[in-house]
């Protein structure tokens, strides 16, 4: 399986992240969410490597294939492991796509390395700019809530993350917007991360202080976001990170909860190919029936490998 070192610390020892790459085309970096995994975006990599997009996925450090450190999972960290993929893959002009917790990555890594790297960000459900209730933030979600989170992990992880997830595709008994399949499968994500870095992690992005990166983002910004989101309210998430991103392009999604990646998936990868692509490729351009790949970048057409689709 394929791993990238994160950065040498001289206090702490370099993790291995794992991370799945589609090999050519225009860079995408796809960061997801809590307390999921890269698998989280099959429905993407799936169809967006067919228009010339060079779709990478990684598990953020504590989930997934990834190693599991008994260290920090502080915004710093995890900004720094996304530049280690930016900088092993020796990649340029990136487009970085975060899902929800994975929005602070994006923001954390432009706050601290700047966009020399970066060409455009989406920002999908994310938990920018401020989660927590403060009394400059005072929409906020109180710290109360967040704790309740933990405790509830630590008294009975599976029995949370089982709830957490209906809640996160807005399950409920009038609505059965996702099958008990996939419901157990987002279980199953959930449930591979490690404990330590399941709490950690909520402490790491409801208390993340966002603002001051977000006014860093120079680049092209397309902000998504379900209306319907019980995880992260778009009122003190996608609207606030708009007003904070100059000639950021925002998309609400209506009726629509925090889970879209899935349950409007469809709509979301023509958004994803319209501002990324915009109307430079009308056709996909890998073919199912006559795998044969017309890459601008590469001088002569070739054919995908077996393994730049991971997924099936």
């Amino acid at each position: 399986m394929p791993y990238i070192q994160s950065s040498k610390s001289s206090i702490a020892p370099p993790v291995n992240l794992y991370y799945e790459d589609t090999l050519h085309g225009k860079p995408v970096i796809f960061i997801h969410g809590w307390p999921l995994n890269s698998s989280m975006w099959e429905y993407q990599l799936s169809e967006l490597p067919k228009y010339g997009l060079r779709c990478i996925v990684y598990d953020r450090r504590g989930f997934g294939k990834s190693d599991k450190p008994w260290g920090s999972y502080d915004y710093d960290n995890l900004a720094g492991d996304l530049k280690s993929i930016i900088d092993e893959l020796n990649l340029e002009e990136v487009t970085l796509v975060g899902f929800s917790m994975g929005g602070g990555e994006v923001a954390r890594y432009i706050g601290k390395y700047g966009t020399e790297k970066i060409h455009r960000v989406v920002l999908i459900s994310s938990v920018t700019p401020f989660m927590l209730k403060t009394g400059d933030n005072p929409e906020g979600i109180p710290q109360e809530t967040f704790n309740g989170f933990i405790k509830q992990i630590r008294e009975d992880r599976p029995a949370f993350l089982a709830q957490f997830g209906k809640l996160f595709y807005g399950v409920h008994f009038l609505n059965k917007s996702v099958s008990q399949e996939l419901l157990d499968w987002n279980q199953s994500m959930a449930l591979e991360g490690s404990p330590k870095a399941t709490t950690d992690c909520i402490q790491s992005f409801s208390e993340t202080d966002f603002r001051n990166d977000l006014l860093k983002i120079n680049v092209p910004t397309l902000i998504i976001h379900g209306d319907s989101d019980k995880i992260v309210p778009v009122e003190i998430s996608g609207k606030k990170s708009k007003e904070m991103i100059p000639d950021s392009l925002f998309k609400i999604y209506e009726g629509e909860p925090h889970g879209l990646f899935y349950t409007q998936k469809e709509k979301l990868n023509q958004d994803l190919l319209d501002f990324i692509v915009g109307s430079e490729e009308e056709e996909p351009l890998y073919d199912e029936e006559n795998p044969e790949i017309r890459d601008p970048l590469l001088s002569d057409p070739t054919t995908y490998p077996d393994s730049s689709f991971p997924i099936s």
